[in-house]
């Protein structure tokens, strides 16, 4: 942010011990201090603040888009679960159809053969 190096920070103090004085010196660099700490934590705050605003957009848009979407895949849903229920249905009319000639092929070999009298 500032290019601020040694010799510049050293000619600030001296400047400050001059104006200020030594007696009032650390007094007033722990109130500067404490102000530094409180603009630092308030510019944080602001961009968690920000940050969570951003977040909280795109999430809104991501549930846009995903209810714009959800139409067609409940659509697709509801069209496979028909299908699969035809599907059953054929299937046990299939099976019912099997068994059924089974049984009807399986009768007559089930009878015992005629005694002779």
């Amino acid at each position: 942010m500032f290019d601020v190096g040694f010799w510049e920070l050293s000619i600030i103090a001296l400047v400050a011990l001059i104006v200020i004085g030594p007696e009032r010196l650390p007094k007033v660099a722990r109130t500067v201090g404490h102000w530094l700490g409180r603009g630092r934590r308030f510019v944080a705050n602001v961009k968690a603040d920000i940050d969570q605003e951003i977040k909280a957009e795109e999430l809104k848009e991501i549930l846009d888009k995903q209810a714009k979407m959800a139409n067609p895949v409940h659509e697709i849903l509801e069209e496979t679960k028909q299908d699969l229920n035809q599907f059953k249905q054929r299937t046990e009319s299939q099976i019912e159809a099997a068994r059924d000639e089974m049984d009807s092929t399986q009768a007559p070999q089930n009878k015992k053969p005629n005694q002779a009298e």
